[in-house]
């Protein structure tokens, strides 16, 4: 520790090397995720364009690159390769040689193409820990299809049961599909690299958008099997207990969790509203669970003879969870994420400083750190080129693409 600094080679992932050539969201966020515990992730983009995302969104801080691609690309280095280009795929083989993981996002098909599918690099290093993201996975009839979050929330079913009862289908507003693909690409690399301990070598990592979506999809499924009805939209409520939702008060809403027997009987105490616990309707929280609608019809003028505030306190002196509904411009000052570190001011060469999500797990010995902001376009090109020269690698510098 230097500086209040953890050494990069304390990090817990210091000495793996990662190679990121993905784009967008779900590769990119698998990857960031990698190098704040510390992995060398280079990211390897096209000569020109970079990293589609760098282009995106309506806006921009001071540079060129879009704060979507900053959100996403903290701790890497980068370098341009034109992978159609033999000596810029020489240099590919070179940096395979040298790394422990790669992650790429193209269609299925595309990297063998390309001469850099999983049996290629594979013969170059056996340890290798190659995982690939795809849309609908590499395998099945959907395989070659193209896939967003958007289509994936659509057809594993998240769009069909989102929402309020009889509006249009809504999306969840957070890529859940494109986040969860890399969460679990996450968990899958670090496995492989842990097994490649005991076998020796490294193994092909298979992720879909679509599979994510419906591995999150839990509570869903369940009620789905257990009902033999597929679930529909249900606002703000929740599948397995209720109440459990948000609320309207006489000046806006917010949100209750009696989650069980015991807050039940508590809440209904805190709202002067015992005689329910009678209700054989509401007994049991099956039964409130079956007979939501009309429990909150009973709640309902209870909840509006005070404020949101009034509410709140009154609950949360009972015990009872409940919350204000914030804003992400209230979410992000907020004391409890201001006292988790949860923003932060990131250096950047040309944007100056940008505020950025923090660390949402921390650990106690070696805690992540922003050693490194979103690369520039081919900012470490040089740099990478010369390490490799240095290894006996490379022969002689390839030539600079721009």
């Amino acid at each position: 520790r230097k500086n209040g600094r953890i050494s990069i080679m304390a990090l817990p992932l210091a000495g793996i090397r990662v190679l990121d050539i993905s784009q967008v969201m779900a590769g990119p966020f698998c990857c960031m995720l990698l190098a704040d515990m510390g992995a060398d992730v280079i990211k390897i983009e096209p000569p020109g364009t970079g990293d589609s995302t760098r282009h995106s969104m309506g806006f921009r801080l001071k540079g060129s690159d879009s704060p979507g691609f900053l959100a996403l690309n903290r701790n890497k280095r980068s370098i341009t390769l034109d992978l159609k280009s033999p000596e810029d795929r020489e240099v590919l083989y070179a940096l395979v040689k040298t790394s422990d993981v790669l992650v790429e996002n193209a269609r299925p098909g595309v990297a063998a193409r390309l001469g850099m599918d999983y049996p290629t690099l594979k013969a170059l290093n056996p340890r290798l820990v190659y995982a690939s993201i795809s849309g609908f996975g590499q395998t099945g009839p959907w395989s070659q299809r193209p896939g967003f979050d958007l289509i994936a929330q659509a057809v594993s079913g998240i769009l069909s049961s989102n929402g309020f009862p009889g509006m249009e289908p809504a999306k969840n507003s957070i890529a859940v599909a494109d986040l969860g693909a890399g969460l679990f690409t996450a968990y899958a690399v670090l496995s492989a690299v842990i097994g490649r301990q005991a076998s020796g070598e490294g193994q092909y990592v298979d992720a879909s958008l679509f599979e994510a979506a419906l591995a999150l999809s839990v509570w869903e499924t369940t009620e789905l099997w257990g009902t033999g009805t597929s679930p529909t939209p249900i606002g703000s409520a929740n599948r397995m207990s209720a109440p459990y939702q948000a609320v309207e008060a006489s000046d806006g809403w917010f949100v209750i969790g009696a989650a069980n027997q015991g807050l039940w009987l508590t809440f209904l105490k805190a709202l002067g509203r015992e005689e329910l616990q009678d209700d054989p309707r509401f007994s049991t929280n099956a039964a409130r669970v079956t007979n939501r609608i009309a429990l909150m019809e009973e709640l309902a003028p209870t909840f509006l003879t005070r404020t949101r505030h009034e509410w709140i306190d009154t609950l949360m002196a009972a015990g009872v969870p409940t919350a204000p509904i914030l804003d992400y411009g209230e979410a992000v000052v907020s004391e409890q994420a201001v006292a988790r570190e949860m923003v932060q001011m990131v250096p950047h060469p040309v944007e100056g400083e940008f505020r950025a999500l923090g660390f949402p797990v921390k650990l106690s010995a070696t805690p992540q750190q922003v050693r490194l902001p979103p690369p520039l376009l081919n900012e470490h090109g040089e740099q990478i080129r010369q390490e490799l020269i240095s290894k006996g690698l490379l022969s002689q510098p390839a030539k600079e693409t721009a």
